[in-house]
């Protein structure tokens, strides 16, 4: 139960932080795959679902790093 809340969560969580620490979502995107890809091979990752909970995650997160930073720029 805690992994398929992590996966909900924690995903988009750091696609902002490394979005706000490269001032770029798809670096913040690509950091965060590669974190979810080596936790997958080292073994955390084992089902399909949670596979797929991580990337709707991942894509909400993506959405709202493009959103802050688009309203960031709009503000300066």
């Amino acid at each position: 139960m805690i992994q398929i809340i992590s996966a909900f969560i924690l995903p988009g969580l750091l696609v902002l932080l490394f979005t706000r620490v490269t001032f770029n979502a798809v670096i913040g995107l690509l950091l965060t795959v590669a974190l979810i890809a080596a936790s997958a091979y080292k073994g955390y990752t084992d089902t399909w679902h949670l596979i797929i909970i991580d990337a709707f995650s991942l894509t909400a997160g993506f959405y709202l790093a493009s959103k802050m930073r688009k309203q960031a720029k709009k503000e300066a």
